[in-house]
Parts: structure tokens; C-alpha cells; sequence
């Protein structure tokens, strides 16, 4: 008796315990059929969950539902599973489809040829302002190297006659500005000869110096010329830029107002475009204002030794005066 009453105890606790581990299981089942498999559906999916289409048929639309049902037919650049991503996301991960509107090239000459015209105008005109630079460059170069050549040799010259006539018969035919300045001398020293006895040698050294300052400053103007140019440019091209800068990125924001977003596919290509109009300017204005410093330096040193060799036909003609009406000749 005691024996039974513990074997009917015990088929109570099983029964009980197997009616309440029947809803647990159930509820795994649903899970499991409501979850996306990769693989095909198990015969278990197909039995029917009486939660499941209530879910998905009475979900709000403002809330994110995790729970996807049969996919609709997507494009074909769509992304699996993308409608499970937040929203934020979905909006970053849409220009990875390129506008065929947007410019594609973002080199220099895919920028230029995109710009707008007045920015094309302006890249233009830096363009040629910089071979201008670099014309001056050479072609000054290649001047003041033979102008200080020819200078050197010309003080060589008067350094080494004896006096005036001697350095008249050294310079012959030259072109040069010492050679100038030495017949010059000479000329008034002759056109002179007849006052000296009266008036002195005062009058005949103004007149020697009025016409060595006169060939001395014209040949550094000559030198001087075209530098003026380099001047301008390097204190013009950086605001012109500026100038193509600004037009561009105002073209960009009114892109923006039209198109009516802020997304960096549509915005990047004009402020790029307007940013190498400020690019070109300065690679047009740096280099012509270091090229103008370096010719400022150098036509001062060509006019040191044009004022060397004026001094020494002054020399002379001092000189000369000196032994004017003396039987010996300077040098002798």
C-alpha cells in the first residue's frame, strides 16, 4: 500500500513537469521559424505559428522591425539585407552608386575641364602668366650674363690704358657701354681742347660726368626692362585665384540649394575645382617674385660695375688733364 501511494506521487511530478516544459518548447519553435536560415526551411517551418503573421501584419511604421518576411524583388545593385540596417546607415552606404552626372575625373585637367568658365578664364590667364615668368627668366638670363661679360672686359680695358686716346684705340667699334662712355669722353674731351687754357679743366670734368651718368643709367634702365612684368604678376596672381576661388565656391553652394543636399559626391567636385584656381595662382606668383628679387640683386651688381668703369675714365681724363701741354705721355 505504502508502494503504490509513492508510484502514483511519481507519475504526478513527471506529468507536471511535461506539461510545463510543453509552452517553453513551443515558443522555441516559433523563434526558430520566424528567424532567416540560409538553408531551406525545415518540415518544422511549416507548420503553422499563429503568432507570427499577427506580428508582421500589425507592426507600426514608425518602429524598426527586426522581423523580415518574404523579400520583395530589389535592384540589382541593392545590398542583401540592407532594410535591417538602420537608417543612418542605409543613407551612408547610398553614393556608393555614382551619379553619371558627377564628374568622375578629379585630376587637375578633369577639374579644369569641369569648371565653370569664368574659373576656366581665370586658370587660363594664371597659365599664361606663368609662361611669361619663365620667358623673362631665360631670355633676362641669357642678357645680363652677356651684358656683365661684355662689362668686365670693358673695365679690363680701361683699367689697362695709359690714357684716354689709348683706351679710345682699345674699344674701336664696340657696342658695349663702357666702350660708350668711353668715346663719349673722349668726344668731349676734343670739343674742350680749345677752352681749357682759358676756362679750365672744371667745366670739361662736369661734362665728362654728365655723359658717363646718362649712358651709365640708361644701360640699367635697358637691363631693367621686362622685369616690371615678374612685379606685377607676383602681386596680381594670388588675388586673381582668389578671385576664380570664390566664384567657384559660390557656384558650389548654389549647387547645393538646387540640388537640396549636403553630400559631399555633390559639393567636393566644385570646391575642388575653385581650389585649384588659388592652387595655379600661387604656382604663377611664387616663382616670378623670387625670380624678380633674383634680378633685382643681380642688375644692381651689373650697375656696380658699370659706376667701376665710369670711375676709371674718369681717371683717365683726370689724367690726361694733368699732362695736358707736358712733353711726356701718361704711361711712358
Amino acid at each position: 500500500m505504502n508502494f503504490l501511494s509513492r508510484l502514483r506521487a511519481g507519475t504526478t511530478v513527471t506529468l507536471a513537469c511535461l506539461l510545463l516544459s510543453a509552452p517553453v518548447g513551443a515558443q522555441e519553435t516559433g523563434a526558430t521559424a520566424s528567424a532567416p536560415a540560409p538553408q531551406p526551411a525545415e518540415p518544422v517551418a511549416t507548420t503553422p505559428a499563429p503568432a507570427l503573421p499577427t506580428a508582421t501584419a500589425t507592426a507600426p511604421a514608425g518602429t524598426a522591425a527586426p522581423v523580415v518576411t518574404v523579400p520583395a524583388p530589389a535592384e540589382p545593385a541593392a545590398i542583401p539585407g540592407a532594410s535591417l540596417l538602420p537608417q543612418s546607415v542605409q543613407d551612408a552606404l547610398a553614393p556608393m552608386v555614382r551619379d553619371p552626372n558627377l564628374p568622375h575625373d578629379l585630376s587637375p585637367m578633369g577639374m579644369f575641364l569641369a569648371a565653370d568658365w569664368v574659373v576656366k578664364a581665370v586658370m587660363i590667364g594664371l597659365a599664361f602668366a606663368s609662361v611669361i615668368t619663365w620667358t623673362v627668366l631665360i631670355v633676362k638670363v641669357l642678357e645680363l650674363l652677356g651684358a656683365s661679360h661684355r662689362a668686365r672686359i670693358g673695365i679690363r680695358r680701361v683699367e689697362d690704358a695709359p690714357s684716354l686716346p689709348a683706351a679710345l684705340a682699345a674699344s674701336r667699334d664696340r657696342s658695349d657701354p663702357v666702350s660708350r662712355m668711353v668715346r663719349a669722353a673722349a668726344g668731349e674731351y676734343d670739343r674742350s681742347a680749345a677752352a681749357l687754357d682759358q676756362a679750365g679743366d672744371t667745366g670739361v670734368k662736369e661734362r665728362v660726368d654728365s655723359h658717363l651718368e646718362r649712358i651709365e643709367a640708361g644701360a640699367g634702365r635697358r637691363m631693367s626692362r621686362g622685369t616690371g612684368v615678374l612685379a606685377t604678376i607676383g602681386s596680381t596672381a594670388p588675388f586673381v585665384g582668389l578671385f576664380g576661388t570664390v566664384w567657384g565656391i559660390m557656384n558650389s553652394f548654389i549647387g547645393i540649394s538646387e540640388a537640396q543636399t549636403t553630400n559631399l559626391a555633390v559639393v567636393a567636385p566644385g570646391i575642388a575645382e575653385a581650389l585649384l584656381a588659388t592652387a595655379i595662382g600661387l604656382i604663377a606668383a611664387i616663382p616670378a617674385v623670387v625670380i624678380y628679387n633674383v634680378f633685382a640683386r643681380a642688375i644692381t651688381g651689373y650697375r656696380l660695375r658699370l659706376a667701376e668703369a665710369a670711375a676709371g675714365i674718369r681717371r683717365l681724363v683726370s689724367r690726361d688733364l694733368d699732362f695736358r701741354g707736358s712733353a711726356q705721355v701718361p704711361g711712358e
